[in-house]
């Protein structure tokens, strides 16, 4: 259990976890890939007011737990654990949502933003 929580650059964690968070915001927003994602998902974009909050929240712990899973990797000196990690579960992301029959532009928007969070939490790993 200690290897999990010694050593742990706790501030890249939370630095990972809101950068990511905040990136996701955008990627889904109107600005970037929103509307394309809400009409390939059949969802309607709507207020900050009307966003569902326990998705939010759990979006925010999933990318906590990530973020974690890069610190510990960083500690033990394997990030390439993480990179692999990263592709595999994208990988499997995109195949079910492949089988979902959701547009490729969906499937594509949702495997870029882990990517893309996955490599902020990188980022946050290298500079704390």
């Amino acid at each position: 259990m200690a290897e999990i929580l010694t050593d742990v650059s706790w501030i890249a964690v939370i630095v990972g976890t809101i950068a990511a968070f905040f990136v996701g915001w955008l990627w889904y927003s109107p600005m970037l890939f929103g509307k394309t994602w809400a009409a390939g998902n059949g969802v309607e974009l709507g207020s900050a007011a009307s966003m569902p909050m326990m998705a939010m929240g759990l979006q925010f712990v999933g990318l906590f737990l990530v973020a974690w899973f890069v610190g510990v990797t960083a500690v033990e000196s394997r990030l390439l654990t993480f990179i692999l990690a990263v592709l595999g579960f994208g990988v499997l992301q995109a195949s079910g949502g492949l089988f979902a029959r959701k547009p490729q532009a969906v499937v594509l928007i949702d495997f870029g933003y882990l990517i893309v969070a996955s490599i902020l939490m990188f980022i946050a790993q290298a500079i704390f």
